[in-house]
């Protein structure tokens, strides 16, 4: 499928099944397996938070609750969430943490096959907007802030000590995820407190060494919660893309890669996915791993646009042509095909990129648009000097069909069938 990247987790029970006693042999299989593979790996530690709960940590520290203090809910009674008040499991944390970067530095420093870390996973207080206890009633009480605020600085703090104990030991680039909540619901009807888009600035001050927040997307409204999270000194990056499989996943990722010049992109359960699917996923991935360098030139000196049709919660779809400036051109794309029978096509599932070579020449690329230009100063007019399909091998454009007929329906447009993906070489002029 052409993937470069895998993310896989590393739990806290696994890797310290004793106190003080580390057991990296899991750790060591990821690493040897991702290397026997040509793969790099983003580590995901499930320490004291996995999805709000507390699972994934060491039975030694499940059974000491005085230690390790639980949260306590509305009827009085411990849940299975430990606090983030809790001092003891804050340091203990942070402790395993720290000697699992220690552990990666020592086998993987040189190597650098891990290249990324994902600190906790989907924090988030439920059921309600925030815990409940002496020692967090106390605290709230002297906070000035609402609920949902003083549960995300809670959490960022705890977040800062684990993170900034682990980059003592081996400095690589760490981020939180967060589960989205759904339009109309309230804090604790969603994890609340998370590293969400509308608490960034919470967790920002609470936890400076953390890299970046990145949001799980599993909702239709992809864009728009994606648009929340693209913001300067907030590097893009999408740990859960969906599920894998999903249909709009080369949509979504041209939004994230070429739109807002994201990091990386990652459907989630990547090994579940069914034959037609990976098939599909891998199509999209093999073409932006061929782009891989002309995108990263792009990305980094503003040349790169991208295009996916806006999708509401409710699964809505604007088709309306989007009209972006690069260059000289103004380029209008449309999401219906216009040589495919409409009851054939999915327009929520189209999507591409335009990348600025420079002068006159484009790469644009993906399935299912179809793009025409016009001056951007609006003098005279703009057409199709030459339009080349091909595909990049090894870093160079090797040319297949020259479309200056009827596949461009005689200089009107450039068009990507939504059958595949693809890209296209294109040398624009003006006149008049």
């Amino acid at each position: 499928m052409h993937l470069n990247t895998v993310l896989a987790p590393v739990s806290w029970e696994l890797i310290e099944p004793q106190e003080g006693r580390f057991d990296f042999s899991t750790v060591d299989w990821l690493i040897e397996d991702a290397r026997a593979n040509d793969l790099r790996l983003v580590f995901l530690w499930f320490g004291s938070w996995k999805n709000s709960m507390s699972t994934y940590v060491p039975a030694w520290v499940k059974r000491d609750e005085r230690r390790f203090p639980r949260t306590v809910g509305a009827d009085g009674k411990a849940q299975e969430i430990l606090s983030a008040f809790g001092t003891a499991t804050r340091d203990a944390d942070a402790k395993a943490f720290a000697a699992l970067m220690a552990h990666l530095k020592q086998v993987d420093g040189a190597r650098h096959t891990v290249i990324m870390i994902q600190v906790e996973n989907e924090i988030g207080f439920l059921p309600t907007a925030r815990e409940h206890g002496p020692v967090a009633d106390a605290a709230f009480a002297k906070f000035k802030g609402s609920e949902e605020a003083f549960t995300a600085d809670a959490y960022a703090r705890f977040t800062e000590a684990v993170t900034r104990a682990g980059k003592r030991e081996y400095p690589l680039p760490m981020y939180v995820n967060g589960a989205q909540g759904r339009p109309g619901k309230l804090p604790g009807e969603y994890p609340s407190g998370g590293p969400l888009a509308h608490l960034m600035e919470v967790w920002r001050k609470g936890a400076p060494s953390i890299d970046f927040l990145a949001p799980d997307i599993y909702f239709p409204n992809f864009a728009g919660i994606v648009a929340g999270y693209a913001r300067p000194g907030n590097p893009l990056f999408v740990p859960e893309a969906n599920n894998a499989g999903d249909p709009r996943a080369a949509a979504n990722a041209f939004g994230v890669i070429a739109r807002h010049r994201g990091i990386g992109f990652s459907p989630f359960s990547i090994e579940g996915i069914d034959s037609a699917g990976a098939a599909k996923l891998g199509e999209l991935y093999g073409l932006l791993d061929s782009m891989a360098p002309e995108i990263l030139r792009a990305q980094a000196a503003g040349r790169i646009l991208g295009f996916s049709p806006p999708v509401t919660f409710e699964g809505a779809v604007d088709q309306a042509p989007q009209v972006r400036t690069l260059g000289d051109y103004r380029f209008t794309v449309s999401f219906v095909d216009p040589w495919t029978p409409k009851d054939k096509q999915v327009p929520a599932e189209h999507g591409g990129m335009i990348l600025w070579l420079g002068g006159e020449d484009y790469l644009i690329a993906g399935t299912g648009i179809t793009v025409t230009v016009e001056p951007a100063d609006g003098k005279g007019r703009a057409e199709l000097d030459r339009v080349e399909e091909g595909r990049f091998v090894d870093g160079k454009w090797v040319p297949g069909r020259l479309l200056n007929g009827d596949q461009t329906h005689q200089g009107r447009h450039v068009r990507l069938p939504p059958d595949a993906q693809g890209v296209q070489r294109v040398r624009l002029y003006r006149y008049g």
